[in-house]
C-alpha cells in the first residue's frame, strides 16, 4: 500500500476475474479472509487461541502438515477479522480460494502513503477548517474520544502528544503501549496506546533487524497526520520561522492511539495488507472510536481490499473510518478508498501561502512559494538560465531539464539560478542538484498538468515555484534577453489568500472505478502546506543528504487533508455520542461549501470550475457540521445489501457478514443505498426514481426542496416538503431523474438537491451520467 502523505471491493465486473489468477505475486505471502467471528460476549485469550488453532488446521488440511501450516501462517486475525496471512505458493492460494468457507484470497499487496513529500494545524485560525471556541467548547474538544491512527507510528516526545490537563485513561480502553523492545518510547494520558505491525512487510522484504521492534516514527508522516487529526494546543510553533501560530488537531483534547503499519520503502512499496489488517483488528478491539488511515492502493474488489475489509468491521462496531482518496490526480477515476461505509477525503488549499517572488531584471515580479531555509543576500541579482543550458555532456536534455543529479555541469551551472522543469524526481532533490552543481538558486517550474497548484518545500537553497503560466513569461524573459538576470525573495507567510480553497492537482478524482454508484471522494480538506508535529529522526525533506531537524513540518497530500476529517469526526463523535458513523458523514457532507472565499465555484489547479468528482460534496465546514438539521442515515445491513446488489453470491455475503444475513428480495438498486449524495452513473432510459431518507437531528421544523437540476436532466422531488416534529423522526422521499430531449453531450453532468428550513441547508450533489 502507498501512504496519502496520498486497499480494495468487488464489483459486478470484477466477479470474473481472480485476483489470485490475475495477479502471481512474487511476493508469495496472501491473505485468506473468512469474513467476520461468531465471538459471543467478551473475546478472551482462549477464544482467540482457539482460533489460531482452527486457522492451522485449516491450512494443515491443504498443506498435510499442521507443523508446516503453523510455520506459514505469520498473523492469525482472531478477534473481530476472521482470516490468517501466510506464506503460500500460487497454486495453494488458488485451490483455498475454492473453498466454501473461504470469503476471498488476496497476494499481500503493497499500499503507500498518501503524501507528496518532496516528490510528485498550524496557522488554523486563519482558515474555514477551524471549529470555532464555541463549538469546540460544546464538543468538549475532543475530550475522551480515542482516536487511531494507521501509519508510521509517532514521536512520543512531541508537545503535540502532551497530556497536561487530561484525565485518567478512559476505562474502555484495552490497547497497549507496544515499548518493550524500545525503552525511549513513551505512552501517557494523550498518547494512551501505541503498536507496530511488520510481518506482512516482512514477508515481502526479507528478515528485519532490531531497529524495527518499535512504534516510533521514524518518517515523520505518522506524527504528522495523528497530530493534525487530535494534536494538543502548542503556541509558538513555526517552520524556518514561517506560519507561526498555535499547532492544534481537530479533536485536541482526544487521546490518540498510532498503529505502525508503514515501513521504509522498497522499490517504492512501504505498507501491506496483512499489517494493515493486523491494525484494524487490533484497533477496533482496543476501543478506537475514529480510525484515520492516510494510505492505500488502487481500487480493487472490496472483498480484496485491506482497508475495505478492516473498516467495514470498524463500521459494524460504530467505528467511524476516515481514509485519504489517493494522490494520483488530476486523472479522472483515480480516487482509492471508495467502500460507502468510508469517509473518503480529497485535497485542496487554504487561505495561506508560504510566499517567495521571482524578481527578474526586467523590473517583473512572479509570486512563487518557498520554504527555503537559506536566502539570497538581499537585492542582489544573478544570471538566470534554462537547466537544459547547463547540461552535463554526458547527460540527456530531458534530465537536466528535470534537474537529476549528475545531470548538470558545474562549469555552466556555478553563480547562476538555473530554472527545472517539474515531475519525475523529488522538487527537494532538483534543488539538491543545482547546489551540488554550484548553482546559487532554482525556480521550479509546472507545467500545463500542474497548473496553479504551488506547494512550498523547505528546499536546501534559496529557491521557489511558479505557475505553469508564469513560468511561460519567465521562460520568455531568458529567451529574448541578452543578459536575463533575477532575484529570490526570502519566503514570508501570507494570509487571506484568494481564491482559496482550490483543489490540489494530486488530489485524485473520481468516478469510482468499482462502485460508480457511489460518488468519491466524499468530501475535501484542507491538504497542502499543512503545518503538524513531525519526527526528530530524519530531515523535513526525508533526504539522507539534508542534514536538517524540525520539531514540526509543513507536508502536502491527501494524508494531509483525511486527519482534518478525522478530528471533526472526532468533536462530532464527542457531541452525539449516539450517531452512526453514517450519520456523521451524513452531517460532514451535507454542510460542506462548494464555493471559495472570492466568492466564486471552487476552481481545479488549471482555473477551471471543479466538479464533485474532484471534491465530494465540498470543502469542510465544521462550524455547520455539528448542527446539520437533517442526517441520512445507513448501516451494515444497508451495506451488506449494497453487496448483494453488486452481485456477490448469498454465501459470500452470510460469511462477511458473520451472522447469516440473507439479501432482501428483490435486490435493492445500487443507487438506492441511503447516501447523502446521488449518483447515476448510466441513465440509459429516460428516467429512473430513487428513494432516499433523512432523520431529524435538530428542532421541529418543516423543511422545503430546491433543485439544480444537471445539464440535460430534470430532476423532480415528491413530496417537496417535509415536516418534522420530533428529533429522530424519519422522512422519506422520491427524485425523478428525467433525461430532456435534445443534443446533449453523452457525460457527466451535475447539479445538486438542498432540503432547507431557513436554518439549515442540506445539500446532496447530484451526479448523472447521460
Amino acid at each position: 500500500m502507498k501512504l496519502f502523505f496520498l486497499p480494495s471491493l468487488l464489483v459486478l465486473l470484477h466477479l470474473a476475474s481472480n485476483p489470485i489468477l490475475a495477479s502471481k505475486d512474487s511476493s508469495s505471502s496472501y491473505v485468506v479472509y473468512f469474513g467476520a467471528h461468531s465471538h459471543v460476549g467478551e473475546i478472551t485469550e482462549d477464544a482467540m487461541d482457539r482460533v489460531k488453532e482452527t486457522h492451522y488446521d485449516f491450512l494443515g488440511s491443504f498443506t498435510g502438515s499442521l507443523e508446516k501450516a503453523t510455520n506459514d501462517i505469520f498473523y492469525s486475525y482472531t478477534k473481530h477479522i476472521n482470516g490468517f496471512a501466510a506464506h503460500l505458493d500460487h497454486d495453494l492460494a488458488y485451490a483455498i480460494s475454492k473453498h466454501p468457507e473461504v470469503v476471498s484470497v488476496f497476494p499481500n499487496k503493497a499500499l503507500k502513503l498518501h503524501t507528496t513529500r518532496s516528490w510528485d494545524f498550524l496557522g488554523l485560525e486563519h482558515n474555514s477548517y477551524v471549529p470555532s471556541s464555541s463549538i469546540w467548547k460544546k464538543a468538549r474538544f475532543g475530550e475522551d474520544t480515542i482516536i487511531a491512527n494507521l501509519d508510521t507510528g509517532v514521536w512520543p516526545e512531541s508537545k503535540s502528544f502532551r497530556d497536561e490537563g487530561l484525565g485518567p485513561i478512559p476505562s474502555r480502553w484495552k490497547g497497549i503501549c507496544q515499548n518493550q523492545k524500545d525503552a525511549t518510547f513513551h505512552c501517557n494520558r494523550k498518547l494512551i496506546g501505541a503498536r507496530y505491525f511488520h510481518k506482512g512487510y516482512a514477508a515481502a522484504v526479507g528478515p528485519l533487524n532490531s531497529t524495527f521492534e518499535s512504534p516510533r516514527d521514524l518518517d515523520g508522516h505518522g506524527s504528522h497526520t495523528l497530530s493534525t487529526a487530535a494534536g494538543a494546543f502548542v503556541p509558538g510553533v513555526s517552520v524556518f520561522s514561517q506560519g507561526n501560530g498555535t499547532a492544534k488537531g481537530g479533536s485536541p483534547r482526544a487521546r490518540v492511539a498510532a498503529y505502525k503499519v508503514c515501513w521504509p520503502p522498497v522499490k517504492g512499496n512501504e505498507c501491506y495488507d496483512a499489517d494493515v489488517l493486523a491494525a484494524f483488528d487490533a484497533a477496533i478491539h482496543d476501543g478506537a472510536d475514529v480510525i484515520s488511515v492516510s494510505l492505500g492502493g488502487e481500487a480493487t474488489s472490496f472483498f480484496n481490499d485491506s482497508v475495505a475489509i478492516g473498516s467495514f468491521h470498524a463500521a459494524k462496531k460504530r467505528i467511524v473510518v476516515v481514509c485519504s482518496a489517493g494522490n494520483s490526480g488530476p486523472v479522472d477515476g483515480s480516487v482509492s478508498n471508495v467502500a460507502p461505509w468510508q469517509i473518503t477525503v480529497g485535497a485542496s488549499t487554504m487561505d495561506r501561502v508560504f510566499a517567495s517572488n521571482l524578481v527578474l531584471g526586467n523590473g517583473k515580479h512572479y509570486k512563487g512559494q518557498s520554504l527555503s531555509s537559506t536566502v539570497l543576500p538581499h537585492a542582489k541579482f544573478y544570471p538566470i538560465m534554462s537547466s537544459i543550458r547547463a547540461k552535463a555532456k554526458n547527460a540527456s536534455a530531458l534530465d537536466a531539464q528535470l534537474c537529476k543529479i549528475g545531470s548538470l555541469d558545474p562549469k555552466k551551472a556555478k553563480g547562476k539560478i538555473l530554472v527545472c522543469l517539474r515531475g519525475q524526481n523529488g522538487r527537494v532533490e532538483k534543488g539538491r542538484a543545482v547546489a551540488l552543481a554550484g548553482g546559487v538558486g532554482m525556480v521550479l517550474e509546472n507545467t500545463n498538468v500542474t497548473g496553479n497548484d504551488l506547494i512550498a518545500d523547505p528546499h536546501v537553497l534559496p529557491a521557489t515555484q511558479l505557475t505553469s503560466t508564469d513560468s511561460l513569461a519567465v521562460s520568455r524573459y531568458i529567451s529574448q534577453t541578452k543578459n536575463p538576470i533575477a532575484h529570490i525573495t526570502p519566503s514570508r507567510t501570507d494570509l487571506g489568500l484568494k481564491p482559496a480553497p482550490v483543489m490540489a492537482s494530486f488530489s485524485s478524482k473520481g468516478p469510482s472505478t468499482v462502485a460508480p454508484e457511489i460518488l468519491k471522494p466524499d468530501i475535501t480538506a484542507p491538504g497542502v502546506s499543512v503545518i503538524a508535529a513531525y519526527t526528530g529522526a530524519v530531515s523535513p525533506t526525508n533526504e539522507q543528504f539534508d542534514p536538517r531537524r524540525l520539531l514540526y513540518n509543513a507536508v502536502s497530500g491527501t494524508s494531509m487533508s483525511c486527519p482534518h476529517v478525522s478530528g471533526i469526526a472526532g468533536l462530532l463523535k464527542t457531541r452525539y455520542p449516539s450517531w452512526s458513523p453514517a450519520a456523521i458523514r451524513s452531517a460532514i457532507m451535507t454542510t460542506a461549501t462548494t464555493m471559495d472565499d472570492i466568492p466564486g465555484p471552487i476552481q481545479n489547479a488549471t482555473n477551471m470550475k471543479a466538479t464533485p468528482f474532484s471534491f465530494g460534496a465540498g470543502h469542510v465546514q465544521p462550524n455547520l457540521a455539528v448542527n446539520p438539521g437533517l442526517v441520512y442515515d445507513s448501516g451494515v445491513k444497508d451495506y451488506l445489501n449494497f453487496l448483494c446488489s453488486l452481485g456477490y453470491n448469498a454465501s459470500q455475503i452470510a460469511v462477511f457478514s458473520g451472522n447469516n444475513f440473507t439479501c432482501s428480495s428483490p435486490k435493492t438498486s445500487l443507487v438506492n443505498l441511503n447516501y447523502p449524495s446521488i449518483t447515476v452513473p448510466n441513465l440509459t432510459s429516460s428516467k429512473i426514481t430513487i428513494s432516499r431518507t433523512v432523520k431529524n437531528v435538530g428542532r421541529p421544523s418543516t423543511y422545503t426542496v430546491r433543485v439544480t437540476n444537471p445539464q440535460g436532466v430534470y430532476v423532480a422531488v415528491k413530496p417537496t416538503s417535509l415536516n418534522f416534529t420530533k428529533v429522530g423522526e424519519q422522512k422519506t422521499f422520491k427524485v425523478t431523474l428525467v433525461k430532456v430531449k435534445g443534443n446533449v453531450a453523452k457525460d457527466y453532468v451535475f447539479g445538486e438537491l438542498v432540503w432547507s428550513d431557513k436554518k439549515h441547508r442540506v445539500r446532496s450533489p447530484i451526479v448523472v451520467k447521460l
